[in-house]
């Protein structure tokens, strides 16, 4: 039986409906995470204030295994942190909330938007395609954790440990750190989305792998300049988050060279035979 076609009002509704169901599902996960606010803030969000926590621990470990004495060992956050406002405690916790619950829906939110898109392609794309939302979630988790227990531990050492004299007192509010810790969950979960980005614009043919090949170096820079503003001023964390994403680019390279290659194979097929 043929699909009916759609109008341009039809497809709007239709990704309208996709979309609310998309917040519905973050807002329902949201409220479960307000439910738990204060479990979370203790040992999710304001774990990286901990000694213990893991990240230090290891590589006070790695360090101490080369003989290396590593501030790591001893660390110490004496600071407290600030709420200025009376509501802001509230604000924070809600904010915190919708972001935690986009990120634990985001594999629902993928699947709506793939019900979206999934009508307009070819029966032989919707099979190729159908390990877009493992493949794009796990690299969206993947992101998470890596700025999890790399980025963000180092990012708060750094500003905490940081000072341009000792007449000044670091006394951080609530919502900036909660905020570096939410940015950077985030950033580098997208930044972790290249292999797929680089997938659909070789697609549409938009990239080529001769291209990413050509301006790779630019894109170790412009991936400098992206890490230098989501990880703390120093160079070794932006070594850190750019090393994963320059790998990614040149998984993204292959992934280009395979894309290109079935399309090419594509339009031998459906050429003519003179």
């Amino acid at each position: 039986m043929a699909t009916k076609e759609m109008s341009f009002l039809d497809h709007l509704e239709e990704l309208r409906w996709h979309l609310v169901r998309s917040f519905v599902a973050i807002f329902l996960v949201a409220i479960v995470v307000f439910v738990f606010i204060n479990t979370i803030f203790d040992h999710v969000l304001l774990a990286h204030l901990k000694p213990d926590f893991a990240t230090y621990k290891f590589f006070c470990k790695i360090f101490g295994s080369i003989g290396i004495d590593s501030d790591f060992c001893t660390v110490q956050f004496k600071q407290t942190l600030q709420a200025l406002n009376p509501t802001q405690q509230l604000m924070t916790a809600i904010w915190s909330s919708l972001i935690l619950g986009f990120i634990v829906a985001f594999p629902y939110v993928l699947w709506e938007i793939w019900q979206f898109v999934a009508p307009g392609l070819h029966e032989t794309e919707r099979k190729k395609s159908r390990g877009f939302i493992f493949i794009s979630s796990f690299l969206f988790f993947l992101g998470i954790l890596f700025s999890y227990f790399v980025i963000i531990p180092m990012s708060v050492y750094f500003f905490y440990n940081f000072q341009i004299s000792d007449a000044v007192q670091n006394n951080f509010k609530l919502e900036a750190y909660i905020s570096l810790i939410t940015n950077t969950l985030i950033g580098v979960a997208i930044f972790f989305e290249l292999p797929v980005l680089i997938y659909f614009l070789s697609k549409i043919g938009l990239l080529t792998p001769e291209f990413l090949r050509k301006y790779r170096k630019h894109a170790l820079v412009l991936v400098l300049i992206l890490s230098a503003i989501i990880t703390p001023p120093d160079i070794a964390s932006q070594v850190i988050v750019a090393v994963p994403i320059m790998f990614l680019y040149e998984i993204g390279i292959y992934v280009s060279k395979y894309v290109n290659k079935k399309e090419q194979q594509q339009y031998v097929k459906k050429s003519p035979r003179v």
